[in-house]
C-alpha cells in the first residue's frame, strides 16, 4: 500500500482507540414528569447515568414496571468490548505498517463482523431487559407491554419517549471504518493502475 491508504488506516485505528474514552451509546427517556430526560450512557467498560442520578432514577422506574436492574457489574459484555475495541485498534495499526492489501481486507472484514456482532448483542441485551419483566412483584402491570428500547431512533413506552442513539464513540467507529473501506479503496486503484501499466 502506498503512504495514504497508512496514513487513513493509521487514523482508523487511532479513533478506535478514543471510543475507550468516550461514550459509545446513548439512551434518553423523556416523559412530562421528567422534561429534561433521564439519561443512559454506555462505555466500552460501564454503564452510567449522564447526570448523578440518573441511572438511579431509571432503575426505581424499572422497578414499577418489573424490570430488572441495570448493573454494569453484571453485564459481562463490558469486560470484552474494551479488549475487542483495544485488539481492532492495534490490529488496524499492525496492518498499516505491514502495508498489505490483503491483511487490509481481513481487518476491515474483522472490524465489520465485530460491528455486527455488538449490535445483535446489544438488541439481545434491551430485548431482555424489556421483555424479560418481573410481573409478580411490579406495581404498574399492563398486559401484553413490554418495554424493550429501539435499537436507533425513538419509540413510545408508556408515557416516555424512549432515544437511541450512538455517542461520541459510536461515531468514531463509524469514522473509523469509511477511513479503512476509503483505504481499501484507494490502494486497490493503486494495484490496478499498476498492473495496467
Amino acid at each position: 500500500m502506498s503512504r495514504l491508504p497508512r496514513v487513513l488506516l493509521l487514523l482508523a485505528s487511532a479513533l478506535l482507540a478514543l471510543m475507550l474514552a468516550t461514550p459509545l451509546w446513548r439512551i434518553q427517556l423523556i416523559a412530562p414528569q421528567y422534561p429534561e430526560g433521564l439519561g443512559m450512557e454506555i462505555r466500552a467498560q460501564t454503564v452510567h447515568g449522564e447526570r448523578e442520578h440518573d441511572l438511579d432514577n431509571i432503575n426505581e422506574l424499572n422497578h414499577y414496571i418489573g424490570m430488572k436492574r441495570i448493573e454494569p457489574e453484571s453485564i459481562p459484555e463490558l469486560r470484552i468490548i474494551p479488549w475487542a475495541i483495544g485488539v481492532l485498534a492495534a490490529t488496524g495499526a499492525l496492518v498499516a505498517l505491514l502495508g498489505r492489501r490483503r491483511l487490509l481486507w481481513a481487518w476491515l472484514s474483522l472490524f465489520a463482523a465485530a460491528g455486527v456482532i455488538g449490535l445483535v448483542d446489544f438488541w439481545r441485551w434491551e430485548y431482555d431487559y424489556g421483555h424479560h419483566l418481573d410481573l409478580e412483584h411490579a406495581i404498574i402491570k399492563v398486559p401484553g407491554m413490554t418495554y424493550q428500547p429501539p435499537l436507533i431512533g425513538s419509540k413510545q413506552l408508556l408515557n416516555f419517549t424512549a432515544e437511541s442513539l450512538p455517542a461520541i464513540g459510536g461515531v468514531l467507529a463509524g469514522i473509523a471504518f469509511v477511513l479503512g473501506v476509503a483505504a481499501l479503496v484507494i490502494a486497490s486503484r493503486a494495484a490496478r493502475r499498476s498492473r495496467a501499466a
